[in-house]
């Protein structure tokens, strides 16, 4: 698509806005500030670079498929990451996990890691010009082989891993030092029960005892954000998972803590986006990972679906933007993984367009008089306006590919650089 066309179709879509009280403008400058904390553990399937052999993932983590070309080290990984940021509108972050360290040919245990381990990726986020977020390891581990680390029976297992938490947040903490802004440290842990528990109160009591004893260490908000996450079920613990909504909700409330919301983490017919107003009356901020359940929280690509779509106008519509942070979780070794990447980041864009085109004062409005009628017609419209116009204008200014030359990129870097990875 030649840029007079691009020109062309976004003035008649500013137009078209504009007849609604809606600023195309205003819309793509809203977009720009969101950033995407990108997930690194896309790039490898969820391997990581230490050098002990690893357990299981554990957890209901599942990454399948053997598509050719996934990132063999850190070299290999921040490649990729910089041709997916190459490829996307936007100035965005990127999600580490511990087990993404430049260990080298050592093997540090989860408990005895550092930030020296993590300064390559600082160096790099650097010359990215873009900050670092920073997630606790606390699966794949002979410490975690038996599904529980932080609620587990046994005091010195439980102690293992709070200390690993414990120097995962300080690793943050030299994150956003470094970087000049603050690392979100999220916190999820697989601990669960496959079948019938009866300690569940045990498990829950000593998880909550581990919690507080990581977190009496405070650190600068400055430079570290605290997150904790849910989760309902996975694979080898669909009887009960010791970290619930409900539990973490409270904590996150009684202790002042970012609540981490998972769309992959509720049941198929709970909408995230419905949560997101009720939680804002209680907690300062939430940490989103978007992803696309299906049937389970099996963690598909993002794409532009209803889910999305609800998250995204919800926070517009409670205009929350400065309470939420938005980032991916998602792994699919099915396919291309840039590719992955660039369509998950995209589709919450794009979701987050639709909602800032919407004339909300004017559906406002409508629905506090009760013109229910005109409320519902007026978002039918709105699903006919040529936002499309309005992303590949935003997209042309950004110098990235629009429309199907995106794929060809990503043939391209395909060819150049992953097919001769084998």
């Amino acid at each position: 698509m030649n840029t007079e066309t691009i020109l062309t179709s976004y003035k008649l879509a500013k137009e078209s806005y504009g007849k609604m009280g809606v600023d195309t403008e205003t819309a793509i400058n809203a977009l720009a500030s969101i950033p995407i904390s990108i997930p690194c553990w896309q790039g490898d399937d969820v391997g990581g670079f230490e050098k002990t052999s690893q357990e299981a993932l554990g957890g209901g983590i599942q990454a399948t498929g053997n598509y050719p070309g996934k990132a063999r080290n850190m070299e290999e990984l921040m490649q990729d990451l910089e041709n997916v940021l190459a490829l996307v509108p936007g100035t965005h972050r990127v999600s580490l996990h511990a087990m993404y360290g430049n260990f080298k040919d050592t093997t540090v245990d989860r408990d005895q890691i550092e930030p020296q381990h993590f300064q390559g990726w600082i160096e790099w986020a650097k010359s990215m010009g873009i900050g670092l977020d920073f997630n606790a390891t606390c699966f794949a581990h002979p410490k975690a082989g038996d599904g529980f680390t932080l609620s587990h029976p046994k005091t010195e297992i439980r102690k293992f891993w709070i200390e690993h938490v414990r120097r995962c947040r300080s690793i943050a903490v030299e994150f956003g030092k470094q970087l000049g802004t603050p690392a979100i440290h999220n916190l999820w842990i697989p601990d669960g029960s496959k079948d019938v528990s009866i300690n569940r109160y045990m498990h829950r009591s000593l998880l909550k005892r581990s919690l507080d004893d990581i977190y009496k260490e405070s650190h600068s908000d400055l430079y570290l954000k605290d997150a904790i996450e849910s989760k309902l079920f996975g694979i080898g613990l669909e009887s009960m998972t010791v970290g619930s909504h409900e539990f973490y909700l409270a904590y996150a409330v009684q202790n002042r803590k970012m609540l981490c919301l998972d769309n992959g983490h509720f049941h198929p017919t709970e909408q995230v986006g419905d949560k997101i107003s009720s939680c804002l009356q209680f907690v300062d901020e939430i940490l989103l990972h978007v992803t696309r359940p299906v049937r389970w929280d099996s963690d598909h690509v993002p794409i532009l679906n209803d889910d999305v779509l609800m998250i995204a106008q919800e926070i517009v519509r409670s205009g929350a933007l400065d309470r939420i942070h938005m980032g991916l979780d998602f792994f699919d070794a099915s396919m291309n993984r840039i590719g992955a990447y660039v369509i998950a980041i995209r589709a919450v864009q794009l979701a987050f367009l639709l909602a800032f085109l919407e004339p909300r004062e004017k559906l406002r409005s409508y629905e506090l008089d009760g013109r229910y009628f005109e409320r519902l017609a007026l978002l039918e419209v709105l699903k006919t306006k040529p936002f499309g116009a309005v992303w590949d204008y935003w997209c042309s200014q950004e110098k990235v590919p629009i429309g199907e030359a995106c794929i060809e990129a990503i043939i391209a870097y395909e060819n150049e650089v992953l097919l001769n990875r084998s």
